[in-house]
């Protein structure tokens, strides 16, 4: 994660926004277990990922995506984020097991509001929102993996940490069995900005420079398009999932 620069004039128009999203199931995978959320006439997108080797990981990931499409989108944009939240902590409630030991159904989670020149990309679990602005690729949501705390707190490289056996497993997500811990981050929104929500099957088939080049490609339908491209030349073992917006 980077600082972001000022750059360009900052968008006060509403429902101004250009966006498009995709998923496709993994080379490896038995079925697709990602899901996600295309709203511009709202101002809101996200993508969430059912938990790897759980109960019926679609099904939650599923159950995110239909619980913020049912969201009204009205009142101003702190309400709506509020709002955001509010949903995903009482569906984090609804997965959780009653009885504490039966199996986990639970997804990660990124979304993105925008309203003017305000937004805010909200998450829990290791999908990711990146902003392409000026040329260069900010990861704006930190992960919530072992391997991220490895790298935080024992500041173990990202090789290092990468080679952890348990380096995959999240430390936060929607149905885990601790309470709901989200994290949320605001920030101006310029011209020219785009903005990428994506789940790990997508950003763990790329590097840094190959993500940039392609949000660079123009309309969000060209962008998802040559991601999804990049990623299903190699193996694409992970179900992969992006949606793109730009202002």
């Amino acid at each position: 994660m980077a600082d972001l620069p000022p750059a360009g004039a900052a968008v006060n128009r509403a429902h101004s926004w250009r966006s498009a999203g995709q998923t496709a199931q993994g080379k490896r995978r038995a079925r697709n277990e990602d899901a996600f959320l295309d709203c511009p006439q709202r101002g809101c997108w996200a993508v969430a990922d059912g938990m790897g080797g759980h109960t019926a990981g679609h099904v939650a990931s599923q159950r995110v995506v239909r619980s913020l499409a049912a969201l009204s989108g009205e009142g101003g944009f702190d309400q709506r984020v509020k709002a955001v939240q509010g949903c995903l902590r009482g569906l984090d409630s609804q997965l959780q097991p009653a009885d504490g030991v039966s199996s986990v159904i639970g997804s990660t989670v990124v979304v993105l509001v925008l309203e003017h020149n305000r937004a805010a990309c909200i998450w829990a679990g290791d999908s990711r929102c990146y902003l392409w602005r000026a040329q260069r690729l900010y990861q704006l949501s930190r992960d919530h993996s072992l391997q991220q705390h490895l790298m935080d707190k024992q500041h173990l490289s990202v090789e290092l940490a990468q080679a952890h056996p348990g380096a995959k497993a999240l430390t936060r997500a929607i149905g885990a069995r601790q309470p709901l811990s989200l994290e949320v981050l605001e920030l101006g929104v310029h011209a020219g900005d785009v903005f990428l929500l994506c789940s790990d099957g997508l950003y763990q088939g790329l590097s840094h420079s190959t993500l940039g080049s392609a949000m660079s490609a123009g309309t969000p339908r060209r962008v998802v398009d040559r991601l999804f491209s990049d990623v299903l030349r190699g193996p694409a073992p992970d179900d992969l999932t992006a949606v793109v917006v730009q202002s």
